[in-house]
């Protein structure tokens, strides 16, 4: 059997895991809905990787939009359907600084990935994957050394910063697809 090269997936869960609500924030569980096809894609990332966590920005705390007890329950309940779904997330990195302050906590920052590194000691960040749908996203997975999927239907963001993504696709599920088919040949 052929060794893995990659054993740890960071995903972004805005506009990757969930549908991003526009110019707003996801407040609470009646507002959270999985991407299509999400649910199935972290189902088989779960038999391919020995660690999977979410890091993501969530200013909307600040903000005093949400309280982190929100936040944190929206958090449980996403981690329950995952798990019902034949998938696992295991830990979930959450940054409520604004985007202003330029946290240390805060993607592109590396904090988020930094602190799953020493609760996880298996983390290696040059096998590791960073899979999200903003170019903050793509920076952060850079400066850790991991390989960048960009979560985007849009080919010009990619030109612009085809330095910092390795792959695109569409959604988190033709990821998790094309991820399958190569482990299958």
């Amino acid at each position: 059997m052929r060794k893995r090269e990659y054993k740890t997936l960071f995903l972004d869960r805005d506009g990757v895991i969930n549908v991003r609500l526009i110019d707003d924030y996801v407040k609470t569980w009646e507002e959270f809905e999985f991407e299509e096809g999400a649910l199935e894609a972290i189902s088989i990332f779960a038999k391919y990787f020995d660690t999977i966590v979410v890091v993501s920005n969530q200013q909307g705390v600040s903000k005093g939009l949400m309280s982190e007890s929100d936040l944190l329950s929206i958090h449980k309940k996403m981690k329950e359907e995952i798990e019902k779904n034949n998938g696992r997330i295991d830990n979930i990195y959450y940054c409520t600084a604004f985007r202003k302050e330029n946290h240390f906590c805060r993607k592109p920052s590396v904090g988020m990935g930094l602190k799953a590194r020493k609760d996880f000691k298996d983390i290696r960040f040059k096998q590791s994957v960073m899979v999200g749908d903003s170019i903050s996203d793509m920076q952060f997975g850079k400066k850790l050394k991991m390989q960048t999927v960009f979560i985007s239907s849009s080919l010009e963001k990619t030109r612009k910063n085809c330095r910092l993504i390795n792959k695109r696709f569409d959604s988190l599920i033709d990821y998790a697809k094309h991820l399958e088919n190569e482990k299958k040949n």
